[in-house]
């Protein structure tokens, strides 16, 4: 049977583990290529099916409460000796968007002569037997197997959604023969800095996250920031991530961001999720709408009425960066969002459109929502 699954070790990289009779938490029996797991434990399944698992990751709120309950020993990395069955996949990092369909490859290059029953303990995707399919967990029904041939056990998702990134595994288990490869998915989006009109630093670690989701988004990963960082993100608020840091990205290094020292992302170290408080970095994709903006002299409230006999809603602030990010939104006029913020989107900088020479979407911060001065930025679903 083949599996999507995820696994990490001492709180550190997220590995793929093969034969380690060591890890102390979450094991399997020494017969299973997976040493360490996260997420519920299923019923044991019959002989003869193919399991599909995600990989709740350390990125994930499930991998941060668990993080470091698993100790691998030296046998982590080991290869099983053997045939091999599953081809390796030609790319490893699947990249898509919010909304669209993904595959996530897993093909054999040949039958084996039997499958044995095994005990899952990762959160389960799919199982199959190659006739019939059946989805669990948070993909539930978005998830089937492609079925493009008779070796084929790659999983389609269809409509995904932003918390369905991360790394998966593909695993076959065959008596004592196990072997599996290691799927990335990667959403192609933005990172936007956020933080509520009462200030700077006002979020704990699940505010915070409550805050994104409420700006259509989640709390970006380090790898997303570092991305981020690399596109031109320059900010020096710090603000929490989702396997729980706290950093801030610098591209030119300054006494009020850190000190004068080399760019990177700088870190705060371990924070408490509950009682540290700071800013956040949201992510967010492609969206399913589109973003307009409805010029005047608007109020907060009449922005609200103003986007809805157009058939929309006032955008929230992910809507507005998705829009610029994925559909080179360019307004220099600033327009109310959901939040009670004013912003404006810029592609191409000018001197009279904020003044700053990079492209990116400008602030007039939270103005008195019964302020006469803006216009506003609506949100219409296709």
């Amino acid at each position: 049977m083949a599996s999507l699954e995820s696994s990490t070790c001492d709180g550190g990289d997220r590995q793929f583990l093969a034969n380690s009779p060591s890890c102390q938490a979450g094991s399997h029996s020494p017969r299973s290529a997976v040493s360490c797991s996260f997420g519920p434990s299923p019923s044991s399944i019959k002989p003869k099916e193919t399991q599909v698992r995600p990989q709740p990751s350390p990125d994930s709120e499930e991998g941060l409460q668990r993080l470091g309950s698993c100790h691998c020993g030296p046998l982590c990395s080991a290869s099983h000796p053997g045939p091999h069955y599953l081809l390796p996949p030609i790319h490893e990092v699947i990249h898509s968007h919010r909304g669209a369909t993904a595959t996530l490859p897993c093909v054999l290059g040949t039958s084996p002569p039997s499958y044995k029953p095994g005990e899952l303990r990762e959160t389960l995707i799919l199982v199959t037997n190659g006739l019939q399919a059946r989805g669990y967990g948070p993909l539930g029904g978005r998830a089937r197997m492609r079925r493009g041939h008779r070796l084929d056990a790659s999983l389609v998702i269809a409509g995904v959604r932003l918390e369905d990134e991360g790394r998966y595994r593909c695993e076959l288990i065959n008596g004592i023969e196990d072997e599996s490869v290691a799927l990335t998915l990667s959403l192609e989006g933005v990172v936007f800095p956020y933080q509520p009109s009462r200030g700077r630093y006002q979020f704990n670690y699940y505010e915070a996250k409550q805050a994104c989701e409420e700006q259509d988004g989640r709390l970006a990963t380090y790898s997303q920031l570092y991305q981020a960082w690399t596109e031109g993100l320059d900010w020096c608020n710090a603000g929490w991530l989702l396997e729980g840091s706290v950093r801030y990205p610098v591209l030119t290094a300054r006494a009020p961001c850190g000190g004068r020292g080399r760019p990177g992302i700088r870190s705060y170290g371990p924070r408490d999720l509950m009682r540290d408080r700071y800013d956040a970095f949201c992510f967010t994709s492609a969206l399913a709408g589109q973003v307009f903006f409805v010029p005047g002299r608007l109020t907060l409230s009449e922005a609200h009425a103003a986007c809805r006999r157009r058939g929309a809603v006032v955008a929230k602030v992910g809507h507005l960066y998705a829009a610029w990010k994925f559909s080179g939104l360019d307004q220099c006029d600033g327009g109310w969002l959901a939040d009670g913020s004013v912003r404006f989107p810029i592609t191409t900088p000018r001197p009279r459109c904020g003044g700053l020479p990079d492209p990116g979407v400008r602030s007039f911060g939270f103005p008195r929502p019964q302020q006469a001065a803006y216009g506003t930025y609506c949100y219409a679903e296709n």
